[in-house]
């Protein structure tokens, strides 16, 4: 009875604390098996949000009695939307894992807009996540769990594709309510194949499908001729695309959408320069069906076979080196500042123009790559690599998916939005990354020896820390191997958020008043009396002030200066 009255009270506060806002504009990559390094499956996710606290979620194990009920509440809002039966058994989350190394992520599309709302659904697509994640082993099971649910109790929110990963197979699933008057969704279900990688980031992404091949592809029995009745396609089964029919791809589902992919893909694969059209969407419509005919592919191969830090790199990306890189345009300021406050969209004259929407942005409240690992026992094999803040200058740090405790720093109801707590990372983070929009270009070059200190550290230490675990799981049982886990990823959470406030008091120290520090052997210089030496007035890059020139004439000239 205590550990279900903890489990209740743990989910309350999760209600509570984490529904504050649609999670928008999120970022997925999906690594198949023969795609890596060490024969790893790997996903990743950035929740995107104004509104969304970083924080790493716990769900415990819990056994439950005959005719127990759930309460369902939107992730987003925290509305109370109903109840579905509960299981007689739940496995423990961490985060967006379980014990078993069954990891899942989303990104919103949206789709038709007709397919939006379902009166009396019950499931939204958060709930879809964390229930899942508490009664599913594999990523086939979590597929068939969330289609089941959605069936007996309709389908709450708008168009979603998720990331699927086991320790053997990585799907992709694409799902959409099918609005008012008929419960429940459609769906589509794609597994990466071995040696390719995926992406998706709140556009729809599989489109033509294949029918008769289960190991690779499942789908809902009507999800071409649901669309057929409600007179959306009329062609031949084998041509129908999911994407096309339930959520077609525009402009902003290129450019602010299907870009974030191609430049995740850009840094691992060659031959993307081929859809650079694409990305800055302009889409080309072409064929019977008018469907785009230039469009990003579901999967590509890398070059090489990737690393976690090669995944950790793809979610770190401001289109750099290619037409919409952010720190080369007159918006990124003086100090190539590669982030644009929201809105998305502004006017001129009437004209419309956009921001880019890069893979790393200011509003991120988490981001994970969760790594599976096969070749050891399910609590140590899986790791989700957690951070919090912008993913460019997070760090990742390695959450093994069996522990039983969440470090302080990462605590469910340690600050809030609105609340600033002085042990929570996410707190620590925003406060470097905030300082750092000031300069730049400077103060990232010192976050980035941080945040690589710490993470080559992990990658180094995890084989040994993996090899130790094992030794206590085969000699003295899964509970001490748990202990052990638990213990390691506690301190390194906790010890990388001290270090990251020691980095930020350095930064203040260092960029004072616009002003930079000089530093010698690794310490800010003095003068023999003790005193600090005249800091460098760096100024603004001669190309800013010739902007300034330019934009203002003679407004700043020096009375008598040469012309």
């Amino acid at each position: 009875m205590r550990k279900l009255l903890f489990f209740i009270l743990i989910t309350a506060i999760s209600i509570t604390v984490l529904n504050t806002g649609k999670v928008k504009g999120c970022t997925n990559f999906l690594i198949s098996k023969s795609a890596t390094v060490d024969g790893s499956t790997m996903i990743t996710y950035a929740a995107d949000s104004h509104v969304l606290y970083g924080e790493l979620y716990h769900w415990p194990a819990a056994d439950y009695p005959a005719g127990a009920m759930l309460q369902i509440y939107e992730w987003d809002s925290g509305k109370h939307l109903g109840e579905i039966k509960q299981v007689q058994h739940t496995y423990s989350v961490i985060g967006n894992m379980n014990e078993f190394q069954l990891a899942i992520g989303e990104t919103t599309y949206g789709g038709r807009s007709e397919l939006s709302s379902q009166t009396g659904a019950i499931m939204d697509y958060g709930s879809l996540i964390y229930v899942t994640l508490q009664r599913a082993k594999t990523a086939r099971e979590a597929i068939q769990v969330m289609a089941d649910l959605v069936e007996e109790y309709g389908y709450y929110s708008s168009g979603e594709s998720f990331s699927i990963a086991d320790p053997d197979e990585v799907w992709i699933l694409e799902l959409i309510g099918k609005g008012n008057g008929e419960k429940g969704a459609v769906w589509v279900a794609m597994r990466v194949p071995d040696g390719y990688i995926s992406g998706h980031a709140n556009q729809a992404r599989i489109t033509t499908f294949p029918l008769n091949d289960p190991q690779n592809c499942m789908y809902s029995k009507d999800v071409i001729s649901f669309a057929r009745e409600k007179g959306w396609y009329d062609g031949l089964n084998k041509d129908f695309s999911f994407s096309d029919v339930y959520a077609p791809v525009d402009f902003s589902g290129a450019r602010f959408c299907d870009a974030r992919v191609w430049a995740g893909f850009n840094k691992v694969a060659s031959g993307m320069d081929q859809y650079e059209d694409y990305a800055l969407g302009l889409v080309e419509h072409s064929g019977e069906n008018n469907f785009p005919s230039n469009r990003l592919p579901l999967w590509v191969k890398p070059d090489k076979k990737l690393t976690v830090q090669d995944v950790m790199g793809m979610m770190r990306d401001h289109f750099e080196g290619t037409k919409l890189d952010m720190t080369q345009d007159i918006g990124a300021g003086p100090y190539r500042l590669p982030y644009r406050w929201r809105g998305l969209t502004w006017e001129v004259d009437s004209v419309e123009y956009c921001n880019e929407r890069a893979i790393s942005t200011q509003q991120t409240g988490f981001s994970f790559v969760a790594q599976c690992r096969e070749w050891l026992p399910d609590p140590i094999g899986g790791i989700i690599w957690f951070g919090v803040d912008d993913t460019y200058s997070t760090c990742y740090i390695p959450m093994y998916c069996g522990i039983n405790e969440i470090p302080e720093c990462f605590a469910v109801g340690n600050g809030d939005m609105l609340k600033y707590s002085e042990t929570s990372a996410f707190w620590t983070f925003n406060y470097v990354t905030n300082f750092a929009y000031l300069r730049y270009d400077d103060m990232i070059k010192d976050i980035q020896k941080v945040q690589s200190e710490l993470e080559n550290k992990y990658v180094k230490y995890v084989p040994v820390i993996d090899k130790a675990a094992v030794s206590l799981f085969n000699e003295s049982g899964e509970v001490q191997a748990r202990n052990f886990i638990t213990q390691y990823s506690v301190n390194e959470a906790n010890n990388a958020t001290k270090r990251w406030k020691e980095l930020g008091h350095y930064l203040l120290v260092k960029y004072m008043d616009g002003n930079i520090k000089k530093e010698k052997d690794g310490k800010f210089e003095r003068s023999e009396t003790g005193m600090p030496v005249g800091p460098i007035f760096a100024g603004y890059p001669e190309w800013w002030y010739e902007t300034i020139v330019k934009a203002t004439g003679d407004h700043f000239k020096v009375s008598g200066s040469a012309h």
